[in-house]
């Protein structure tokens, strides 16, 4: 399978720690290690024989540096946009060098995901390897265990496509809901989180982009040096729009390997262990005193925490960031006044 990584991203709701210069998935928030690195060892554990990096050019130093680092980099290729156009010009920026490999299996995965169960996850591409080598265009969705507001969801019929167990047709693709609908997709049965992840065919991608967005397939046809060069025509729009809710052979693979996207700082919940009190607390020197509900990453200076709680507290080299942890949606506010004040320092 050639593993396409999207890795343009900026991250701006984990900010202090997510930076233009480092954007969340070069952070390591486990192990030591940054979130692009994870992802590549569960592909590459999963089965990728290529693994293919799209980034933005400001990133492609940082990104190149990463992989340099690994043993495996002579297997990794780094690719990199002009300008950000979203996820539907991305991938097509991985056809316009691998179009003519049509009975490859393709799958497209975002950098900054975080999975606990590996062979969970492996199990569950090989589901969707098997549907897209039956010409359908796969996508991934986590069986939710709570009414989540902040993920989009796939909707699944109950019919199971091929005999391949855990796989269904897509009835339809849900924006983000409120939280009384979110109930009612947990409950329900039918609903699955949208993991942004899509497997397929080069062939069955070549011919969605076709039918779907005959501008950025007829500029990727041409090749990569006419399609870089054609870059800022392309229609900003991302995969999910472009082809996956237009396509008429969908499937979703139902997965349940311990995912979460670590969109905001809330998300730390599911990488730690909260204490008695329900804190989250990442660092070395942190005392918590008669507080609950914390969220607290410490890099150098001692933290203590009394009598607080739902408090949000990030230290960074050359900032500490507080606030109220159920405002966390919101940090990318604070990035936009710091633009508007000029403290690209800071960004």
């Amino acid at each position: 399978m050639i593993s396409v990584i999207l890795a343009g991203g900026k991250g701006l709701r984990l900010w202090p720690e997510s930076r233009q210069v480092r954007p969340k998935q070069l952070c390591k928030f486990i192990d030591n290690r940054s979130m692009l690195d994870h992802t590549i060892d569960r592909l590459t554990y999963a089965g990728s024989d290529k693994i293919i990096i799209i980034t933005s050019e400001d990133l492609q130093e940082s990104i190149e540096s990463v992989i340099n680092q690994r043993p495996d980099s002579h297997k990794i290729e780094v690719l990199s946009e002009p300008e950000g156009r979203n996820t539907a010009p991305a991938v097509g920026l991985a056809l316009s060098k691998y179009a003519t490999m049509t009975d490859e299996v393709m799958g497209i995965f975002p950098a900054d995901h975080h999975v606990m169960d590996s062979d969970g996850f492996k199990d569950t591409l090989q589901k969707a390897i098997e549907a897209a080598r039956k010409g359908h265009l796969a996508t991934v969705g986590i069986s939710p265990n709570r009414p989540e507001t902040g993920y989009g969801y796939i909707e699944k019929t109950k019919w199971e496509i091929g005999q391949i167990p855990d796989v269904y047709e897509v009835k339809s693709f849900c924006e983000k809901p409120d939280i009384e609908t979110a109930q009612s997709y947990l409950s329900n049965g039918k609903h699955l989180w949208n993991a942004g992840i899509y497997i397929g065919l080069v062939d069955t991608f070549v011919k969605e982009f076709e039918n779907h967005l005959p501008d950025i397939y007829g500029r990727f046809s041409s090749g990569l040096d006419n399609y870089l060069q054609s870059y800022s025509n392309l229609p900003d729009i991302s995969i999910d729009y472009g082809i996956a809710e237009k396509c008429k052979r969908m499937a979703v693979v139902s997965g349940n390997f311990g995912w979460c996207d670590l969109g905001s700082w809330t998300a730390l919940s599911e990488l730690y262990e909260p204490d008695n009190d329900q804190n989250i607390c990442t660092g070395e020197d942190i005392i918590v005193l008669n507080s609950k509900n914390c969220i607290v990453k410490q890099q150098e200076k001692t933290v203590v925490l009394y009598g607080v709680n739902d408090l949000l507290l990030v230290e960074t080299d050359d900032v500490i960031f507080i606030s109220d942890k159920n405002k966390s949606q919101e940090v990318r506010s604070i990035v936009n006044n710091l633009q508007e004040q000029m403290r690209h320092d800071l960004i």
